[in-house]
């Protein structure tokens, strides 16, 4: 026995093969890190990822009715058309005219009932709301691009 015990019942073959593998493969080579073990201890207790933090400088991407619109990570907020923005949910209604998730707006985050940002799925025409994914060095046609400061 590999954990000490019988395994329960519901768990698949699959699934189980995949548990002793892993299983082995520590034991062989040596587990996680003390950093890895507190990331993914973080995840269980806090129930997803954290929040994606953006360093200043980083620019953001969107081409939305067929204009490009750059906004640029700040210190202290948003830069977009020479205002600085609390809040990339402001940038998206002042784009849009109507209420966006400005996380999803610059696809960093996942939309409702789908995959996260890179969905090769999505059509190169664009959205229903005539948004565009921005043109650039990204093979994939990603609606975003970001650069980091050097």
């Amino acid at each position: 026995m590999v954990f000490g015990r019988t395994p329960p019942l519901a768990l698949s073959k699959d699934l189980l093969g995949r548990m002793i593998a892993c299983r082995l493969q520590e034991q062989a080579f040596g587990g996680l890190d003390r950093e890895s073990l507190r990331f993914l201890d973080g995840l269980a207790r806090h129930g997803g990822s954290p929040r994606r933090r953006l360093k200043p400088g980083t620019v953001l991407l969107r081409d939305y009715q067929g204009q490009r619109h750059t906004v640029t990570v700040a210190p202290d907020g948003f830069d977009w058309q020479g205002t600085t923005y609390a809040s990339l949910s402001a940038i998206a209604r002042a784009i849009t005219g109507t209420a966006w998730s400005g996380p999803r707006f610059f696809a960093l985050a996942p939309r409702n009932g789908t995959s996260a940002p890179g969905n090769t799925k999505r059509s190169a025409r664009g959205d229903r709301n005539g948004s565009q994914p921005a043109r650039g060095s990204n093979k994939a046609s990603l609606p975003l691009e970001t650069v980091s400061p050097a």
